[in-house]
């Protein structure tokens, strides 16, 4: 598909997704299993160790890192074969790992969605609601940010690696390489009880429909 394709493709996904989850209990289902209503606690608690150090704190900074080391490839490496070769992908990959998390963090702050363990379902205070609705009147509860995953956004914002390489094969390679960090950092979340899984699934939609665009921008300042 044409990169246009790609994004009308995406955003449709996207806006079905949004629609699934929102109207079905699947979130629920999945999310009951990394719940233990014996005993009200998650299968893991957010600090155990190395778990967090793995997919929380390191994750993160192994994150920052690549991307602060393909700016500086730029800036000082510039005029090499290499650099010069995947300057187009490596400026896409660096607005992604800026944009695609400044992105979600933006529709969290305004979201006011619920984690699995703020609900009532799973001991929490707040009632389960669709992101198009709002709560009852009565309802005077602190507005809470957890709608979509803003850990994994920094994973998935590698799907921008894909721009990276020319052959078929080691763009698909790379895909996979960014959906296995990306669906990791997302997996925990949902096992200490930080996201569902729709949370998510739509962070990776949204991600790849902002690489998308952000492809297209660069490809016409490339070609003009």
């Amino acid at each position: 598909m044409s990169v246009n394709q790609q994004i009308y493709a995406t955003a449709l996904a996207l806006a079905l997704a949004i629609v699934f989850f929102a109207l079905s209990d699947f979130d629920v289902m999945a999310q009951d299993v990394f719940y233990d209503y014996s005993t009200h606690k998650w299968i893991l608690h957010w600090s155990e160790q190395p778990y967090k150090f793995i997919f929380y704190d390191g994750s993160k900074k192994l994150l920052i890192i690549f991307a602060v080391s393909l700016l500086a490839a730029l800036a000082f490496f510039r005029k090499t074969e290499l650099v010069k070769e995947c300057k187009r992908g490596i400026v896409i990959v660096i607005l992604s790992a800026i944009l695609v998390p400044s992105a979600v963090g933006l529709i969290k702050d305004n979201s006011n969605m619920p984690c699995p363990k703020d609900e009532i379902n799973y001991g929490g205070i707040y009632p389960r609601t669709a992101v198009w609705q709002s709560y009852p009147l009565e309802f005077d509860k602190p507005k809470t940010k957890c709608w979509p995953a803003g850990h994994a956004s920094g994973g998935f914002a590698l799907l921008s690696i894909f721009f990276l390489f020319k052959r078929r094969k080691n763009r698909f390679i790379a895909l996979g390489v960014a959906m296995s960090v990306g669906w990791s950092m997302g997996l925990y979340k949902m096992i200490i009880g930080d996201h569902f899984l729709s949370h998510t699934l739509i962070t990776m939609l949204l991600a790849w429909l902002i690489i998308l665009i952000i492809s297209k921008i660069v490809d016409f300042k490339f070609n003009t």
